[in-house]
Order: C-alpha cells, then sequence, then structure tokens
C-alpha cells in the first residue's frame, strides 16, 4: 500500500468521525526482521515430509536475509461511553486481505463486554498478547498454529474482582471458524475462556474450542475424499466433519526482574489438518480423531534495559498414537518395510521440540514495547526435513533471528 493511500486513510477516519465522537486514536507497530541459518538444511532440503507435513516454520527462516515482518496501523476511538471501535490493517501482508482487525465495542449495564467483528479468537496464553509485547521474535508452536487465529464473529466478556488482588475475566464467544473471511457453512466455533490473577504477579486461565469443517456441506458435494483401505468409508469422513478442539491452560508469573510462565495444550487436529476440502480433496492427516498434545516453559531475568530468556517449546502432533494401518506410518510403508530416505531408515513422527535463548535491549525499559531489539537462537529437533543426497537420518535446522522493533 502507498503511503499516501495510508495518509488518505487516516485523514477519511478524521472527517468522517461525527463531531459527538471522539478522534480517532492512530497507533502503530514496525517489526524487521533478520534471519540467519546455521546450515543450509532449511533452504536445501524438502519440509513434505511424508505421509503429511505438521512443523510450523515461516518462509523467512528458509534463508538468510531482511524481512519486514509487521507494519501495523490502528485506529481506535469511542462513538459514546457505551460505544467503542477498532481497526488494524498489515501493508506488508501479501496474501489475502490487509485488514486485521475490525472490531465495534458494546459495554452494556451489566458490566459485560460485547465484541463484534474480526478479531483474535481467545485462544492459548498468546493469542490475547498483543505482537508488541512478545518476548521473542517469534511465537511458541501452539501460539503461531493454535492461537494466532482471527476470526469473525462476537465475544461477551465479564470482568470480576479487585484488580490489586484476586480477578478475572470470562469470555465466551461464537466465531465463523472461516478465518478472515464469511462463513459457507452452518458450522461455528463456539469458545470459553476464563482469566484470572492475585495483582499483576501471578495470572492463569483455562480455554477451550469447539468447532468442525469451514467447508460447504451439502451432501451432494464430492468433498469426502477416501484415501482407501483402510480408512473409513466416504460416509464417515463426512460425518466426522473434521470436528476440531482445543483445551488449554497457562500460568505466568512477573515482577520487575523475573518472569516465568508455562503452558499445555490438547485437543482435535480437525480441519487444522484436513480431510474435507472444497475441491481436489486429500487427506492431511492419519486418523479422523487424531489428537495433538503441546507444552511450552519459558523463563526470563531482567536488569536495567537487558532482559535474557530461555524457553522450552514441545509439540506432538499425534499425540494418541492413531492412525488406520497396521503400521507406522512414520516409520514404516507397509509391515515390515521402513521408511527409507538416501538408503537409510527415517523416522517422521511428528513431535517436534525448540529450545531457544534470547536477549532482549529495551531502549525504554519503562516500556518495553516502544522500542527494543530481540537476538534468539532457536535449536530445533532434527525431524522435520528430508535428508538430500549425500545425508541420512531426519534433518532439521538451526536459525540466529533479530527483531527490530518501533510502536507508538
Amino acid at each position: 500500500m502507498k503511503r499516501t493511500s495510508i495518509l488518505g486513510l487516516a485523514a477519511l477516519a478524521l472527517v468522517a468521525t461525527p463531531a459527538t465522537a471522539q478522534a480517532p486514536k492512530i497507533s502503530g507497530l514496525a517489526q524487521v526482521w533478520y534471519t540467519q541459518m546455521l546450515d543450509n538444511n532449511l533452504r536445501l532440503n524438502s519440509a513434505s515430509t511424508a505421509p503429511n507435513k505438521y512443523y510450523n516454520l515461516r518462509s523467512e527462516f528458509t534463508e538468510n536475509g531482511f524481512a519486514i515482518r509487521r507494519v501495523e496501523l490502528k485506529f481506535s476511538g469511542k462513538i459514546t461511553d457505551e460505544v467503542e471501535y477498532e481497526a488494524m490493517i498489515d501493508p506488508t501482508i501479501s496474501s489475502g486481505s490487509i485488514l486485521q482487525d475490525a472490531v465495534i465495542k458494546y459495554k452494556t449495564p451489566f458490566g459485560a463486554e460485547i465484541k463484534v467483528g474480526q478479531f483474535k479468537s481467545p485462544q492459548t496464553m498468546e493469542g490475547l498478547t498483543s505482537s508488541s509485547e512478545l518476548l521473542f521474535v517469534e511465537r511458541s508452536q501452539m501460539g503461531r498454529t493454535f492461537g494466532d487465529d482471527r476470526q469473525r464473529g462476537a465475544l461477551v466478556s465479564f470482568g470480576f474482582g479487585d484488580p490489586k488482588d484476586f480477578n478475572g475475566k470470562f469470555h465466551v464467544g461464537i466465531f465463523n471458524g472461516a478465518g478472515k473471511s464469511n462463513d459457507t457453512n452452518a458450522q461455528k466455533d463456539y469458545v470459553a475462556r476464563l482469566d484470572m490473577g492475585f495483582g499483576k504477579i501471578h495470572t492463569f486461565g483455562i480455554y477451550t474450542l469447539q468447532g468442525a469443517t469451514t467447508i460447504k456441506d451439502t451432501t451432494g458435494s464430492a468433498i469426502a475424499a477416501n484415501p482407501g483401505a483402510p480408512w473409513p468409508s466416504q460416509a464417515d469422513i463426512y460425518d466426522n466433519k473434521d470436528k476440531t478442539s482445543n483445551l488449554g491452560a497457562y500460568y505466568q508469573f512477573r515482577t520487575s526482574e523475573w518472569y516465568a510462565s508455562a503452558e499445555m495444550i490438547t485437543g482435535l487436529l480437525g480441519r487444522r489438518f484436513p480431510t474435507l476440502a472444497a475441491s481436489s480433496p486429500a487427506v492431511k492427516r492419519e486418523h479422523l480423531d487424531q489428537k495433538f498434545m503441546g507444552f511450552v516453559a519459558t523463563i526470563g531475568y531482567t536488569f536495567g534495559p537487558h532482559t535474557l530468556l530461555a524457553r522450552y517449546d514441545h509439540m506432538n502432533y499425534n499425540a494418541g498414537d492413531d492412525w488406520y494401518t497396521d503400521w507406522n506410518p512414520y516409520t514404516h510403508t507397509a509391515v515390515g518395510v521402513p521408511r527409507l530416505a538416501n538408503g537409510a531408515a527415517v523416522d517422521y513422527s511428528p513431535e517436534f521440540s525448540e529450545i531457544s535463548f534470547g536477549y532482549l535491549y529495551a531502549f525504554k525499559p519503562d516500556v518495553v514495547k516502544a522500542a527494543n531489539i530481540k537476538v534468539n537462537y532457536v535449536a530445533r529437533s532434527k525431524n522435520f526435513l528430508v535428508p538430500r543426497v549425500g545425508q541420512t537420518g531426519e534433518q532439521g535446522g538451526d536459525t540466529l533471528s533479530v527483531a527490530f522493533q518501533v510502536a507508538f
């Protein structure tokens, strides 16, 4: 988007604001990444491991160089004391709409707040954490796969307690489930979340989601492809409707010096690795009721403008070892026939770990997000890349990354 277009949008918002309403507040965020591969695997090796690809790796990590990660512009304000709005765009988005958030908020006389529009579905701890407040360069595996998800729908929130003592906020909502698009079927996502805390030091919560396919689900459509025996029938695949779920819990401890957090999530993969598609359907998982499970733990220490961080991040995309074949499809191609690559046996079980070490320098320690530099080293487990010629065994790749940030 051209600079003149962005300025024009801001001017239009100001002109269009009624005289009785509050003038829009404009805020923004810019993040520039530099990524350095520590070997050539991330560039040269295929990530399409058989039988399906599960590991979530952004394209920025597959080459050395600079990338504009985010340029967010947010407009917010009040129409009355009971009605507020937010709109946020990111012109760097090359695929799909640059509109990220478009929210109308209503405050009811009963203390509840109602949000309608397009915004983050309240899943995972990082799901409700602003991009400007992330401690690491990239989100955790569960954060980027299950939490970084904008949807269209409505959310009702109700707060209670004393902000200086025990307090909490309960959320319940309904969403299309189709991302930043209108829905094409009657299925909806139902979400609930409870955040609690003791002052600002201890925060903890639980959350859940229940959903299904986003594909138009008329029974006459040939959307339920059967990959053949021993998979269930096409009718069974269709009846399952890519049932999708999350269940997670987190705890966070924060003082002026110390930070620690832990989170765990499980659920059904469902539509995130679908069996149903609008056209040319192909099964993306090994079982209709395939479950995932992940956990992440972080610790950090701050002194002056400096913060040192460490994170252990683990995700298993087939936590129940569920598949329809008589053999393990990640290690074998048939009974007694091991899966080979370059003549050597390989294990492509979709279980991945990341160990991240980070350093953050804040130019304004009292407002860390205003301007900072993050340096991360990410060591990944070695089972998400196919060995190229001359290599044997499962492969992976590590990254050194730097993120430069300003927020206003």
